[in-house]
């Protein structure tokens, strides 16, 4: 193992200060300065699994809400994806209980140069992947450099100013930047910093995800388009003491009330996204735990604006008032009611949200969590000085879950008292991914799980090019915000910077954010070891059945 000289070391403080200072401070309560209720039973993480406590072998199975996306770390951008992953790839680093970046396949945090343009990022030694090849720094370098170049990358703007990658010796990585980049550690602790097998990206190319090999407690062993994915044992792994399991199978139930049933016969020791209409009576059973943790993240409106070719491509117009006019956006906005809506569809659960940035977040300010209060006759007002007749129709595609649908149903009703005519569109949720990606929507109702560092939250999905704008929005001033504040250490300037950008974007409104949900999970009492952090992934990897 490689260790940081003490001088790289004393170098490392000053430029990871701010992201010690952001994970120390990341969200750990629902409250909220809006009047929401708090959330019911109070947060819950999970307790990692004692050896004493648990047995070896058998096989865990976990109820999923929604299919994961391809699982290749490049391409991959759902949240199920994520949870498959963190049982067979492994990232550089990862996030504690409390939101904190901790070494993973990295050894300790980077050293960064004085100017901030030169991250070197120490490595594991004795590591192999799946297929008993090596990790090294020739494998980093292969994966940032496959997610930098890669077309349909979802990782690129995570990623930020990078120039080149070096691989000096085979513990060691350096990442040169073009300007400084603050939130490149918070990216590594997600998927960009997910190392792939140089052999396999090389055997499979862009069919990674058809037999994904990376570093892990398990690996891939098979797929069921719409139905399943298996993940076994892997003994390769280097901290295999660590793994009870012999393997992990998740199962696509897109009904929370089955999941729940699942779960209740035992067909499941795992659910995940409990529905609020179930969690009061899951707590009550004595033979399940309900786990919940506040959200990093949070559920929108976006708006296709300028989405006619497909993410990544440059913008064009589109002829529809909602995308023409930041005025009938904006009425669409004062039309919701967000206390109303997660008190009626969630119970009070999640907390109303109006941007991007957590009131809990070292970044939050006031203006950042400024919001446009519920007006109706507002909503009308914008509409008629925008031009457009009431009822406006507007066609939201929405994923076709039963909670969604519920949320989809309370919208439309909700907006009509503003003059819209909200249409609900139905589809499959890996089929929302398709059709957002390729911009063949009006208006989507979709969310995104959350990360550490705010840039992520937001660069990535309105600043122009973004690997996940699927709005289309290109907004200068936005983005050199954005760009100011990817390039400062001050936590205090970053503040005031993300303020602006909220500022911003709320006279753009082409995303309309609505709630923070919780993340709600539960599992059988007969299995130890299942955790869930803020970042909303289920950690099963090193759970095991109580003995």
């Amino acid at each position: 193992m490689t260790n940081l000289s003490r001088a790289t070391g004393r170098a490392a403080i000053g430029a990871v200060a701010l992201v010690l200072a952001l994970t120390a401070c990341s969200p750990v309560s629902q409250k909220t300065g809006s009047g929401a209720k708090p959330s019911q039973g109070g947060d819950s993480f999970g307790a990692p699994a004692n050896a004493d406590e648990v047995k070896a072998g058998g096989k865990l199975t976990v109820a999923l809400s929604a299919e994961p996306d391809r699982l290749d770390p490049s391409l991959s951008r759902s949240l199920y994806s994520r949870y498959v992953f963190q049982a067979m790839c492994e990232k550089l680093y990862d996030v504690d209980p409390q939101a904190k970046v901790v070494p993973q396949l990295a050894t300790a945090l980077p050293a960064v140069s004085s100017d901030g343009r030169s991250v070197t990022i120490p490595l594991r030694q004795g590591v192999r992947f799946a297929d008993g090849t090596a990790f090294n720094a020739a494998a980093v370098k292969t994966t940032l450099e496959r997610d930098l170049t890669l077309p349909e990358s979802a990782r690129k703007s995570e990623l930020g100013p990078i120039s080149t990658v070096d691989a000096p010796d085979p513990q060691t990585v350096v990442v040169h930047l073009k300007t400084p980049f603050a939130p490149l550690v918070g990216a590594l602790a997600d998927r960009a910093g997910m190392i792939m097998s140089p052999a396999a990206l090389k055997r499979l190319g862009t069919n990674f995800s058809s037999a994904p090999v990376c570093v892990g407690p398990f690996k891939f062993a098979k797929r069921v388009p719409q139905s399943s994915i298996d993940v076994v044992r892997d003994p390769n792994y280097y901290d295999a003491a660590k793994v009870h399991l012999d393997s992990i199978s998740w199962r696509i139930l897109t009904d929370a009330s089955i999941r729940s049933a699942n779960l209740r016969s035992g067909d499941a020791e795992v659910a995940d996204s409990v529905s609020t209409q179930d969690v009061d009576s899951l707590r009550k059973d004595p033979a399940l735990t309900v786990l919940q943790s506040p959200s990093l993240g949070y559920q929108g409106i976006t708006i296709n604006v300028g989405n006619v070719d497909g993410v990544g491509t440059p913008p064009k117009p589109i002829d529809r008032p909602i995308a023409k006019d930041a005025k009938v956006r904006q009425a669409f906005e004062y039309a919701v009611d967000r206390k109303a809506l997660v008190d009626a569809v969630f119970n009070g659960i999640p907390t109303p949200a109006c941007g991007p940035i957590s009131p809990a977040s070292p970044f939050s300010s006031d203006a950042a969590q400024k919001c446009r209060e519920h007006d109706p006759a507002k909503a009308k007002q914008l509409l008629q000085e925008a031009g457009v007749t009431a009822p406006y129709t507007v066609n939201m595609l929405v994923s076709n879950t039963p909670d969604s649908l519920r949320l989809a149903q309370a919208l439309q009703a909700m907006v009509k008292d503003g003059g819209f005519d909200l249409k609900i569109k139905p589809v499959e949720y890996s089929s929302l991914l398709d059709e957002q990606d390729r911009g063949n929507f009006e208006i989507l109702q979709l969310g995104w799980s959350g990360r550490i560092d705010p840039d992520a939250n937001i660069t990535n999905f309105v600043g122009t090019g973004g690997s996940q704008n699927v709005s289309g929005t290109s907004i200068p001033q936005v983005d050199a915000v954005l760009d100011k504040a990817r390039q400062s250490n001050d936590l205090s300037e970053r503040k005031t910077l993300y303020g602006q950008a909220v500022t911003l974007l709320q006279q753009d409104d082409s995303l309309i954010y609505l709630y923070r949900q919780a993340n709600l999970t539960a599992f059988s009492n007969k299995v130890k070891g299942i955790q869930v952090f803020p970042d909303g992934v289920i950690r099963a990897a090193f759970a095991g059945f109580a003995k």
